[in-house]
């Protein structure tokens, strides 16, 4: 998942997802794990791997053992719609790659609710080469832009933040391979920072300008569930996330042996290469707002930020979303004392 990111859902597959789970009726039911613990259902966006460590930390750690809860990681997958997943109340909480999704969740009508950020800033870059380079938004004008087909939303917003016709750039659409960039089919590629492995192939001669510090603001990796979950078990979900934010201060503050830890969990998966992305993922996830405010927090003034973007771009067919429905900081407040501040 780390060099992918889902930006756009179509309003069809969200209606269709959401009208098939429907069928079945509201599933929502807080089973009795071992021990008598509750079992609480963690639900992807992608097949699980490193950007779960603080949670498998926090699982084989016993950290969300001690506060009650069963917890289990569900993959997601191309085939699977995590969020109808959660929106459907057959598992309690998920997770996506980045905040639009749910704020166009929202938008269709479905009850899901961010409640913590993963990200304090999203990886999301533009690379280019050091001969022509990307450093800031102005550089953008006359270049070839190498670019997913879920990704051309992002580049759209960043030329409108930027007052930047979208005339004066030309988007090439490729896959996931940046070979264009190095054969000069383009001047541009994107990825996530947090993606070390894929791009090892640019060399260090690659330049980034990442999504945030070109003014689109968005989080990444943010945890969510539906509005009743929240407010009917609002403290089993504060009890998942002190357990989570501590996972994560454990990782943060102990990267080998998390690593270890998370090959242990998911074997496929190179020790090496994980140990090298988590330094970046750490830098993403830990922050100065982090260290203010503890470890997941998120601010209201970037989520309506983004729902004003979002909404100039025409991204939202049904009707905008409210705050209220896209994002809530009681989680947050009710595990202040818990969360650690790092940063």
């Amino acid at each position: 998942m780390k060099g992918t990111v889902t930006m756009s859902i179509s309003r069809r597959r969200f209606l269709s997802s959401a009208a098939t789970a429907a069928m079945s009726g509201p599933l929502i039911s807080f089973e009795a794990g071992a021990q008598g613990k509750t079992i609480l259902n963690m639900q992807l966006g992608w097949i699980a791997g490193g950007n779960q460590i603080g949670e498998v930390c926090a699982k084989a750690l016993g950290y969300y053992e001690a506060e009650g809860i069963d917890m289990r990681i569900q993959p997601g997958g191309p085939n699977v719609d995590g969020v109808a997943v959660v929106a459907s109340g057959r598992f309690e909480v998920g997770q996506v790659s980045s905040s639009p999704s749910l704020m166009l969740a929202a938008s269709q009508d479905l009850p899901v609710v961010c409640f913590a950020a993963g990200c304090q800033k999203h990886p999301y870059a533009f690379y280019s080469l050091a001969k022509k380079p990307v450093r800031e938004p102005k550089d953008f004008i006359g270049k070839k832009v190498g670019i997913q087909s879920t990704g051309i939303i992002l580049l759209r917003a960043l030329l409108a933040q930027n007052k930047i016709s979208e005339k004066d750039v030309t988007i090439v659409p490729i896959g996931a391979d940046m070979a264009p960039l190095l054969t000069g089919q383009v001047d541009v590629v994107t990825g996530w920072q947090t993606n070390s492995t894929a791009l090892k192939v640019l060399g260090p001669d690659k330049v980034a300008l990442s999504l945030w510090d070109a003014g689109v603001k968005l989080y990444a990796l943010p945890y969510y569930a539906t509005a009743e979950t929240l407010k009917t078990k609002g403290d089993l979900i504060a009890k998942y996330l002190r357990a989570s934010a501590k996972g994560w201060a454990f990782a943060h503050a102990n990267r080998d042996q998390a690593t270890a830890l998370l090959v242990k969990e998911y074997p496929n998966l190179i020790a090496a290469d994980e140990r090298e992305a988590l330094d970046v993922m750490l830098s993403f996830s830990f922050g100065p707002q982090t260290k203010a405010e503890g470890w997941g927090t998120m601010d209201a003034a970037v989520w309506q930020q983004q729902i004003d973007l979002y909404a100039s771009l025409g991204q939202f067919t049904k009707r905008t979303p409210k705050l209220s429905e896209v994002m809530t900081l009681d989680v947050l407040k009710a595990t202040a004392d818990a969360r650690p501040r790092i940063g």
